[in-house]
């Protein structure tokens, strides 16, 4: 679609519309009189005054015809209007169920089937599933008297104005968001359809960090057997809470002293670190519970819960007299920490917690001890 001497020829930018409930193919260039001239030969165009752009029906002829119109004399900006993002790769069963079955609430909207058979097909990941459903019924609730085709990028910035008067989080706000851009975008097939919604800058927290004298103090307050394998898996590999849930009793590699995350986050596979300690509790843990599937399972072979993991981490940190407020996620930033603070590689430690970038590790930088201990104190 370019040639070499893109740099020097005119350029139009495509972008997907919705203009009265159609799908259109937006043009946005600057002012120039041979493109002017060329739009006006494409079939039926239109002036927008509220997006600035030419437009003309969304059709794979009409798409054709601007591929043909333009070839050779402007370049064509595709990047806002084709998608290569990838399906999810995740063997883990999607179930949308749950939403499909559920009775109607008088006067209130419930998800349109294809949101959910889009999240199905895509294979998104449960907590994506749950996390999408819900956020995007309380917007259709918002506006349950309009037709969702109807819905253009104003609609969509004032229901975000009302959800930030209430006073929702930053991250709250990136969840709605990306629940609504995945119904225009996915499931109505307009990919980067809302570019200029505005998004929350991201806030810059320092992970909460616990020291290993509490961390010790919180495994030894723990009911049974169970409860400790759990904390020390959480501390002692770095593990999310998911990926704990996600454990088969195979992905413990006691010759290798590793355990292996299998369909992590951003659908990855990695190694991590296995406690001598750890072991020898899973060892007994194992005898005494006899799981069959996941390491960790709950009433009749079921996978155990995300909630009973963070009740038991809470109940043993209460027991144990911690002040912070201890969560599976605390334990994991402490793990990755206490690492950085006896010398090991920050490179290392990324591949140890599996993030896909330095600069998401590199935040431990802020909060290990050795970090400030070689910095002389001016008042001293």
């Amino acid at each position: 679609m370019a040639s070499s001497n893109t740099s020097h020829l005119k350029s139009i930018t495509l972008y997907h519309l919705m203009i009265k409930g159609q799908k259109m193919i937006g043009i946005k260039f600057s002012p120039d009189r041979l493109i002017q001239g060329l739009i006006k030969g494409l079939p039926d165009p239109k002036w927008s005054s509220g997006h600035q752009m030419a437009y003309i029906p969304h059709t794979k002829e009409n798409l054709g015809i601007i591929f043909n119109t333009f070839k050779g004399v402007v370049w064509i900006n595709y990047n806002r209007f084709l998608s290569n993002r990838p399906l999810n790769k995740s063997d883990e069963p999607v179930d949308v169920s749950w939403f499909r079955k559920r009775k109607p609430i008088p006067g209130y909207r419930l998800c349109p089937e294809e949101y959910l058979l889009k999240l199905e097909l895509k294979r998104y990941a449960n907590a994506t599933v749950k996390t999408y459903v819900n956020f995007f019924e309380i917007f259709i609730n918002h506006y349950k008297d309009r037709e969702l085709a109807t819905l253009d990028e104003s609609d969509i910035r004032a229901f975000l104005q009302f959800l930030i008067h209430k006073n929702v989080s930053n991250s709250y706000l990136n969840q709605v968001i990306n629940a609504i851009k995945f119904y225009y975008e996915v499931v109505l097939g307009m990919p980067n359809r809302f570019y200029e919604i505005e998004r929350p800058r991201k806030s810059s927290k320092l992970p909460t960090v616990i020291s290993k004298q509490e961390i010790l103090s919180v495994i030894d307050n723990t009911n049974n057997i169970k409860h400790r394998c759990i904390i020390e898996l959480l501390y002692g590999s770095g593990l999310r809470r998911s990926e704990l849930l996600n454990l088969k009793i195979n992905d413990v590699d006691s010759k290798r002293m590793l355990i292996l995350v299998k369909d992590s986050k951003g659908n990855k596979d990695r190694n991590t670190l296995l406690s001598k300690t750890a072991l020898e509790h899973l060892r007994i843990y194992y005898k005494q519970y006899k799981p069959t599937t996941f390491l960790f399972e709950g009433g009749q072979g079921k996978q155990y819960s995300a909630e009973s993991v963070l009740k038991i981490v809470k109940t043993a940190s209460v027991k144990a007299r911690i002040r912070t407020r201890v969560t599976p996620h605390v334990l994991r930033h402490s793990f990755a920490t206490h690492l950085l603070e006896s010398g090991v590689d920050l490179r290392q430690i990324q591949v140890l917690l599996g993030h896909g970038s330095s600069k998401t590790t590199e935040i431990y930088t802020h909060v290990a001890v050795n970090t400030f201990e070689s910095i002389k104190n001016p008042l001293d």
